[in-house]
């Protein structure tokens, strides 16, 4: 039985003031949790967890960023200058003049991206439409069995998947993908579907193509995907 998407969780310096942050800007409570705080979800948007990290950050440690998105090109405008009042930044990644996509850091410098009105691919996902991941094919088509998620994107190296449930989307981009240096800031934790059933879900992950890394003093078993992306599989909750 597929493991269950608890959270896309961020490591944080402040991670409660940056759930406040979010919690404004996506509509959502702040629910305490240990070491950080939580922004429950449902069936069709995420659960976003923050949790207190002291690790030096470079831009070559975030492996996936937000995508929001806008119903009309004055939606898309208030959405970007809500996130300015509350602290977000314009970020400069590259893009191109013409692209309509609107591009920014929170305020402990994860990009996100609001997107222009129209965008097809994300109609109909929420606000928080999708989760944007550096990633090969390989590492797509492993998530896909891990959360018994339906593939919904092949092509040309990109995948994305989507709950049965609909909603925000999982995507990555496809090769190439910058090797990794350290710790990503920004992972999936899981828990078992099945309360008690870590063990027997970590059997099942491995031959997927799970990597296990450790197991922490409270039972968290710290795994990597494909891709080498650190992923957790938590406690029942």
């Amino acid at each position: 039985m597929a493991c269950r998407l608890f959270a896309v969780c961020f490591e944080a310096h402040q991670p409660v003031r940056l759930a406040q942050f979010w919690a404004c800007l996506l509509g959502r409570d702040v629910v305490a949790d240990a070491g950080g705080a939580l922004l429950p979800g449902g069936d069709t948007q995420p659960c976003l967890r923050f949790v207190a990290s002291r690790a030096r950050r470079t831009g070559q440690d975030r492996r996936l960023h937000l995508h929001l998105t806008s119903s009309g090109p004055a939606d898309q405008r208030d959405a970007v200058a809500k996130a300015l009042r509350l602290g977000a930044r314009h970020l400069d990644v590259g893009q191109r003049p013409e692209e309509e996509h609107v591009v920014l850091a929170d305020p402990e410098d994860n990009e996100f991206c609001v997107i222009e009105p129209g965008n097809t691919f994300l109609a109909g996902c929420g606000f928080l439409g999708e989760v944007a991941c550096d990633g090969t094919r390989e590492v797509g088509l492993f998530w896909s069995a891990a959360l018994g998620w339906p593939l919904i994107w092949d092509q040309d190296q990109e995948t994305a998947i989507q709950s049965p449930h609909g909603g925000t989307k999982i995507a990555w981009g496809g090769p190439p993908v910058t090797p990794k240096q350290r710790p990503n800031r920004q992972r999936f934790d899981l828990v078992p579907a099945v309360p008690g059933e870590r063990l027997s879900e970590v059997d099942r992950l491995v031959p997927l193509g799970a990597t296990e890394l450790e197991v922490a003093a409270d039972g968290t078993v710290v795994l990597a995907d494909p891709d080498g992306n650190e992923f957790r599989l938590l406690p029942s909750r």
